[in-house]
C-alpha cells in the first residue's frame, strides 16, 4: 500500500505548470509577509496586480487553453478549475479598485493558495489519469518553458525589508 505522504509522481507534461505554481504560492507568502510587517497595502497591492498581469494571467490562460479543455465538458473538476480562475480574476479586479483593503489582499492570497493546492493535489492527478500518454507527450512538447522574471522587473521588494 502506498504511503499517503509519498510525493506525487508528476507527469513531465505537468512539471512546468507545477514550477509556475511555486511562484503563485510565493506571491501569497509575500502578501502575508508584507501585511505582517505593516507594509503599506498600496505597495503590496501594486505588486500583486503587477504579478497577476505579468505572470498569473498568462499562466491561467495557458492552463485554460492547454489543460482544462482536454477534460470532458461535463467534468466537475474542469468546471471547478474554470470557476476558480474566474473568481481569482474577479478578485484581481477588486484589488485594482480597492488598493488599501488589507482583508481583500489576504483573501486573494488565501484563494490563490487554495486554488493552486487543488490543481496540484487533485486536478493534475485527474488529468494524468484521463489523458493518454500520447496526449500528455503532446502537452509536454507544446507548453512553453518560461521562468518567472516578474521580480526582475519590479523595484519595490517590500518582502525583503
Amino acid at each position: 500500500m502506498k504511503n499517503s505522504t509519498s510525493p506525487i509522481k508528476r507527469s513531465p507534461a505537468l512539471i512546468q505548470f507545477s514550477r509556475e505554481h511555486h511562484f503563485g504560492l510565493l506571491l501569497g507568502w509575500k502578501i502575508r509577509h508584507g501585511i505582517k510587517k505593516n507594509i503599506s497595502t498600496e505597495r503590496i497591492n501594486a505588486y500583486t496586480i503587477f504579478f497577476f498581469e505579468n505572470e498569473l494571467a498568462k499562466h491561467f490562460k495557458e492552463e485554460e487553453k492547454d489543460l482544462f479543455v482536454k477534460l470532458p465538458v461535463d467534468d466537475n473538476l474542469r468546471k471547478q478549475a474554470f470557476d476558480e480562475h474566474a473568481y481569482i480574476y474577479r478578485l484581481a479586479d477588486e484589488l485594482r479598485e480597492n488598493k488599501t483593503d488589507k482583508n481583500l489582499l489576504l483573501k486573494f492570497a488565501n484563494v490563490l493558495d487554495s486554488h493552486i493546492r487543488f490543481e496540484e493535489r487533485t486536478l493534475f492527478n485527474h488529468i494524468q489519469q484521463l489523458l493518454s500518454n500520447e496526449a500528455l507527450k503532446q502537452l509536454e512538447d507544446s507548453h512553453s518553458k518560461r521562468k518567472s522574471d516578474v521580480d526582475d522587473k519590479w523595484d519595490d521588494h517590500f518582502w525583503e525589508n
